[in-house]
């Protein structure tokens, strides 16, 4: 099974606003930047969309280690996903962004770590950037 690195961090313009999301995959020395947005959203949600994205990138059943400044993703994927599933997401928030991580992430491996945003972390960096160009091109596209 790959080990793949997944980078990700979302922006949102606005809290709702116009969002984006930048996601890196890195495979061995091989990396790739995706991106994205959509013009009315919130930050949690590109958080997540950065995940989901990356995710769905993938070809095969990997080990992947996700590597997000996002809390939310961080704890609701390693401590509160199962019991949102028991409950049915009954009072979750983005419950379709959810629903879709989990069909994403079946046959991975997956490990999520949580790293301190705008702390010079440089693919957190990275990511930050492609996201915000993301929200700003959503943004004049309105």
């Amino acid at each position: 099974m790959k080990k793949i690195t997944l980078f990700s961090d979302g922006s949102a313009l606005g809290n709702p606003g116009p969002g984006g999301y930048g996601t890196i995959l890195r495979f061995a020395d091989k990396e790739r930047e995706i991106s994205g947005g959509e013009v009315h959203t919130t930050n949690n949600r590109m958080e997540l969309l950065a995940v989901i994205e990356g995710l769905r990138a993938l070809r095969e059943p990997c080990m992947v280690d996700i590597i997000s400044d996002s809390s939310y993703v961080v704890k609701g994927i390693n401590e509160w996903l199962e019991s949102w599933i028991k409950r049915d997401f009954k009072k979750v928030k983005n419950p379709d962004l959810w629903i879709a991580y989990i069909e994403v992430s079946k046959g991975h491996k997956i490990n999520a770590l949580w790293v301190r945003g705008h702390n010079g972390h440089v693919e957190n960096e990275r990511c930050d950037i492609l996201a915000k160009i993301a929200a700003q091109k959503m943004k004049e596209s309105m």
